[in-house]
């Protein structure tokens, strides 16, 4: 089974890889003359950076940011920060401000190549509050449990280059967009908090989320939140690359290469870890009869409403979840990974569970309900050996969950 779960990972991730994507929208560029200045932001930036300099279009300056541990390799004449995910640091700032110099004194005649990839909400970033005040509100998001639409609806509006507002920097310049979607639905304004698109989303959302969760904000934070972003950007050009849906289809391929009826039950999972966890045990009780070898899919993103201070990720936890209600059924296993290889603040992609992890538990005198409440998984999942590691991808178009029944 873990040569299974291994050969569905790594073939899923490999498909989602933005190497031909990225080529193929390049050889798209227009040509004005003047210089190209390729920035790559998120996650996957290096990968995608690496792919946009070994193609036939020659950049004047190139600038790579993304999270640590996760440049492979110095880049040729590239410019490259490591910074904070999914929280802001002292390199956030220095890396775009590095970013907002490069195109401030640009021309109609010039290009900016905007390589976009999920994380880069966190990863690009000038406050227009108080650093610590940032960071706390970036903070009370994450631990609220507030989905990625909503945590990125009130970045937008307190900083200086997201929602639009670099691309409007950027102006008379034209910036061409090129995004791996980690956003359900593949809404450009929202993936890495849209710093070169025009935002959809208005004040009266920001104040909504904020009565809604009873953030504590600032009289400041308050102002912002009231200011309008960026509605109109005449000088972009956007194109999505990848999204989950490459994700899922490689993960049946694969399973009906190994003789498993697959279904894709949804491409829009949004809900909370446990939650899903919940749901993916009782389908995989329901469907543990059959006499046939069956797989269900689910891709999306789930969320964590942190209680606890153990140490976990969203796909760890969906898993852990599901463990106690598959108990004793020694045909079904359940997977989660995340495409990018970091599962919340951990070096895991994901984990699996199947009907004997619960017994386990009891063996090892580990509290399964105390566990799930304090937000752990990662800790148990790595005594049990269960965690899925893959390192940083290169790509990142949100998660898939897969039940096995063998």
């Amino acid at each position: 089974m873990k040569k299974l779960i291994k050969e569905i990972v790594n073939e899923s991730i490999k498909e989602c890889l933005p190497d031909k994507a990225v080529s193929r929208e390049l050889k798209k560029l227009p040509n004005f003359g003047g210089k190209k200045i390729l920035i790559a932001i998120g996650k996957a930036s290096y990968q995608m950076a690496k792919t946009a300099l070994e193609s036939d279009v020659k950049f004047d300056e190139t600038l790579v940011i993304t999270k640590y541990n996760h440049l492979k390799d110095s880049l040729q004449g590239t410019v490259c920060f490591e910074a904070g995910h999914p929280i802001s640091d002292e390199n956030t700032i220095k890396a775009s401000k590095y970013a907002y110099d490069l195109v401030g004194n640009l021309t109609k005649d010039d290009l900016v190549v905007m390589l976009i990839s999920g994380g880069g909400s966190s990863l690009f970033e000038i406050p227009l509050l108080d650093f610590e005040e940032t960071k706390d509100i970036n903070n009370q998001l994450l631990k609220k449990g507030a989905d990625i639409v909503e945590i990125n609806t009130i970045r937008k509006r307190l900083s200086k280059v997201k929602g639009g507002k670099f691309a409007k920097h950027c102006y008379p310049a034209q910036v061409y967009n090129i995004i791996l979607s980690d956003v359900i639905g593949n809404r450009p304004d929202m993936i890495a908090s849209g710093p070169s698109y025009e935002d959809f989303s208005i004040c009266e959302d920001a104040l909504k989320i904020v009565k809604k969760y009873k953030f504590n904000l600032s009289k400041k934070a308050l102002e912002l939140l009231k200011e309008e972003t960026v509605k109109t950007l005449p000088n972009v050009t956007t194109k999505i690359s990848g999204s989950v849906d490459q994700l899922c289809f490689k993960a049946k391929e694969v399973l009906e290469k190994n003789g498993y009826k697959t279904e894709i039950l949804t491409t829009c999972m949004d809900c909370e870890a446990s939650e899903a966890g919940f749901l993916l045990s009782s389908i995989a009780k329901t469907k543990s009869k059959s006499k046939n070898k069956l797989a269900y899919i689910f891709g999306g993103e789930t969320i964590v409403h942190l209680k606890g201070k153990g140490k976990g990720g969203r796909n760890q936890e969906l898993v852990f979840a599901s463990a106690k209600n598959i108990s004793g059924l020694k045909n079904v296993t359940i997977i989660s990974f995340s495409s990018d290889g970091t599962d919340g603040p951990t070096n895991a992609a994901g984990a699996f569970v199947d009907g004997e992890t619960f017994n386990k538990l009891k063996e090892k005198n580990i509290d399964y309900d105390c566990i799930l409440k304090n937000n752990d998984s990662y800790t148990v999942l790595k005594q049990l050996n269960q965690l899925i590691i893959t390192g940083p991808t290169g790509t990142n178009v949100n998660d898939a969950s897969i039940i096995l029944i063998n």
